[in-house]
């Protein structure tokens, strides 16, 4: 049953509502902390008042100081915006000046503040303290998207945009939930979410921490739910910790899950269910696979529920009552404070600055969703029988000779062949093409053999599979392919 959400519950009070708190933990690599003591108390201490009506930049180094404020603040504050821990330092002001910031939470002294705003301090240190909270405002939450070509977007949520996927949990069996991610990034943030409003308690990773410690820790808290990114979970399997947990559900979200990958963790993990799921900051969580296979049957376009799809151009379009309120317009020329935004419907905004309406700005955001009101997503689908298969984004095309490459179907098939761990398919500039397409291979690490017989063993699989400008021109093996803090593989886009 879907869990209801009112205009007026903040987080703190669903967690409040929530019975069996005392045996419910939410840790990280530092320390953990009891929700019925997060239920009964303040980690922001008697300045918590202090933030009422505010925006509130959440700047904190750990997750679990931002989740302890972002669970005081929802309900105090009029805006949180959510600042991961990789956001580059230079698009900070505008961040801070398109969304209006005027305090910043962190767990640190700051030696240099980044603009003249107030600062509070937040650590796991739990107080009791009683504040009214009888009145909650309805909090927007600002989430950044990734910005890895540019300043980062900065999307709005409610929290009933957030929750509206989330399941009252029927099992009488514990659960202790864990994800890769971030949870000041959108999949992360629903993991956070989940464990909040269904009162489990949540294991939280670290930038800090290799994966295997992470893994060591993640089954010594024994943890039963787990969620990551295919590229997550492909460094986990090459970890030799990852038997150190025994997950009943393992879910994949963010980028495109092929079936090696769901195969091979069906195969280490036989006793979970192994699911992934579409969702993406704008357009929210959109749907969830089940039955182990790469794609989605083509019945599910349409309406299920409360999620509407349709294919357009070859791009899936969502609608649904999970995504994003609007976008917050940038218009920080000097770094000025605007108020100003892109409503749902795509109609001009208007720009305050000390109740002058104005125009013109620096730059703004595309509107959020088409007259229809729906999201383009801009990843594109192939439609193979009665399934959909993601090809990959609309802007990762490669361009050989006139004719598109999307690196993610080339990947696919590489990832297939049995000495191979991950790989990476990108662009070599070509005079006579304009660009080739090569690929950096992870292998097992029991592969063996001559290197140069494998490299044709892999690209003789290629040329089986795919037309001929989509296979490799060569194979790199590699130790290790880079993420992002993401969790995504980092590309560099043709």
């Amino acid at each position: 049953m879907k869990m209801p959400r009112s205009n007026r519950e903040s987080l703190w009070h669903s967690l409040r509502a929530t019975e069996g708190l005392e045996s419910r933990l939410f840790s990280d690599h530092k320390a953990s902390v009891c929700l019925a003591d997060v239920a009964e108390g303040t980690v922001l201490h008697a300045r918590a008042e202090e933030m009422r009506g505010r925006t509130v930049l959440i700047a904190t180094r750990d997750q679990l100081t931002a989740a302890l404020a972002l669970i005081e603040l929802d309900g105090i504050a009029r805006r949180v915006v959510l600042c991961p821990s990789d956001v580059p330092r230079k698009h900070l002001p505008q961040v801070i000046a398109a969304a209006g910031v005027d305090a910043v939470v962190s767990d640190h002294e700051s030696d240099d503040p980044i603009v003249e705003v107030e600062y509070y301090t937040c650590t796991t240190n739990i107080v009791r303290a009683g504040y009214d909270r009888s009145e909650p405002c309805q909090t927007e939450w600002i989430l950044l998207t990734s910005g890895t070509t540019g300043p980062p977007k900065l999307v709005v949520h409610t929290l009933a945009s957030l929750s509206g996927a989330i399941q009252r949990r029927e099992s009488t069996s514990p659960v202790i939930w864990s994800t890769f991610y971030d949870i000041r990034r959108y999949g992360g943030l629903l993991i956070f979410l989940r464990a909040v409003l269904t009162g489990t308690s949540l294991v939280l990773s670290s930038a800090e921490e290799a994966t295997a410690d992470f893994l060591v820790r993640a089954g010594a808290r024994g943890v039963t739910h787990i969620s990551g990114t295919p590229s997550h979970w492909r460094r986990a399997l090459m970890s030799p910790a990852v038997n150190r947990i025994a997950p009943e559900y393992v879910r994949l979200s963010g980028e495109i899950a092929d079936q090696a990958i769901l195969t091979h963790l069906r195969s280490v993990y036989p006793q979970a269910r192994v699911a992934h799921a579409f969702a993406s900051t704008e357009a929210g969580l959109a749907f969830e696979v089940n039955d182990g296979l790469a794609g989605f049957p083509a019945s599910m376009i349409g309406k299920q529920g409360d999620v509407e799809m349709k294919v357009e151009d070859g791009s899936l379009r969502i609608r649904s009552n999970r995504i994003a309120e609007r976008y917050l317009v940038e218009c920080v020329a000097d770094f000025e404070k605007y108020d100003s935004s892109l409503d749902k419907k795509g109609t001009g905004a208007k720009f305050r600055k000390s109740g002058e309406i104005r125009a013109s700005p620096l730059f703004a955001h595309e509107a959020l969703v088409g007259p229809d009101g729906f999201v383009d997503t801009r990843d594109m689908l192939e439609l193979r029988g009665d399934r959909y298969y993601f090809a990959g984004r609309r802007d990762g095309v490669i361009n050989v000779g006139g004719q598109k490459v999307h690196p993610e179907e080339v990947e696919a098939v590489i990832n297939r062949h049995s000495q191979v761990r991950m790989s990476l398919v990108r662009t070599r500039k070509n005079s006579i093409m304009g660009a080739l397409v090569v690929a950096d291979v992870v292998l097992h690490a029991e592969a063996n053999g001559d290197r140069k017989a494998l490299q044709q063993d892999i690209l003789m699989h290629c040329r089986e599979t795919l037309p001929s400008h989509k296979v490799p021109t060569a194979i790199n093996f590699v130790a290790s392919l880079a993420l992002a803090d993401t969790g995504k593989l980092v590309r560099n886009h043709a």
